[in-house]
């Protein structure tokens, strides 16, 4: 565990924007049903923001969350909106790039795709120092008109290959009244204009999604007497996504940054001899 106040290297030399997890996913569609569609209906209370319940969260959570409303039973009190994902599928049609295997590198770092190359300026200066000092003992001599600095040292980095997979969500509406799922369902249906396509966004990530043409409802509204009244309507969402890495079950580093090899140097020994007068020499 690292002192108070010490850097942890593994999160300076991580880089954030290159990590796509199936969480990054679920979070991504989270966040477009709950923040950007921000859906509302009128109730007895005024017009108020539907509440939004992730299907696969733990029931603890579930039942401490201050914005889902509950009953003196414990029932959850419609309108209410949840999500579930129901399936992963992983297709090679849709594979995007690379389109070639490309295998990981052979040594204990591993990475297969460069997505970045910069010139370390910090080492690069030390070099040309050394070498200014060499030929003019002086430090930051300037370089000689027409002559480049061939000891460049750059900092390449790497990540694994991105696994696309196509994952499915359902969206379930619950509503009392015919007009709560009607003011519910018109979002989802006009959300993507005249075709399925819509974009999706969670932290350094943008995902692809399709909103299903077939809804699927399921109402409880002919009987009175023997169950609870309630409209409900299923609504399938397709997302596009990618996985880079294997998230904490990541045995090699996720992204590898690599230093390239500027000068070689060989260590040259010397022998120690003794003349016939005595003396010895190198």
């Amino acid at each position: 565990m690292a002192h108070k106040g010490s850097i942890n290297e593994d999160v300076v030399r991580d880089v954030p924007r290159f990590k796509s997890e199936l969480e990054d996913i679920d979070f991504a569609l989270y966040s477009f049903v709950n923040e950007v569609m921000d859906l509302r209906v009128e109730t007895n209370k005024g017009f108020k923001k539907v509440p939004v319940i992730w299907a696969g969260a733990e029931r603890a959570y579930n039942v401490k969350d201050t914005k889902i409303e509950r009953d003196k039973t414990g029932m959850i009190k419609m309108p209410v909106i949840s999500i579930e994902r129901t399936e992963v599928k992983k297709e090679f049609k849709n594979k995007g790039f690379p389109f070639a295997p490309l295998p990981n590198s052979g040594d204990i770092k591993g990475g297969s795709i460069t997505i970045n190359r910069v010139i370390k300026q910090d080492k690069t200066s030390n070099f040309a120092s050394t070498d200014a000092y060499r030929r003019k003992k002086q430090l930051n001599f300037p370089i000689y008109k027409g002559k480049k600095n061939s000891k460049v040292v750059y900092e390449t980095i790497t990540i694994p290959i991105p696994v696309y997979v196509d994952v499915s969500y359902k969206i379930t509406l619950r509503t009392e009244y015919q007009q709560q799922m009607n003011d519910l369902l018109t979002p989802f249906i006009r959300r993507a204009d005249g075709h399925k396509q819509i974009m999706i966004v969670h932290d350094y990530n943008k995902y692809e999604a399709f909103i299903q043409e077939e809804i699927a409802s399921e109402n409880v509204i002919s009987n009175y007497e023997g169950k609870e009244r309630k409209y409900q309507t299923d609504v399938t969402i397709n997302v596009l996504g990618y996985l880079i890495g294997d998230s904490k079950n990541q045995v090699k580093p996720r992204v590898v940054r690599r230093e390239n090899p500027v000068q070689i140097r060989f260590a040259r020994e010397r022998i120690i001899v003794q003349d016939e007068d005595g003396e010895f020499r190198f």
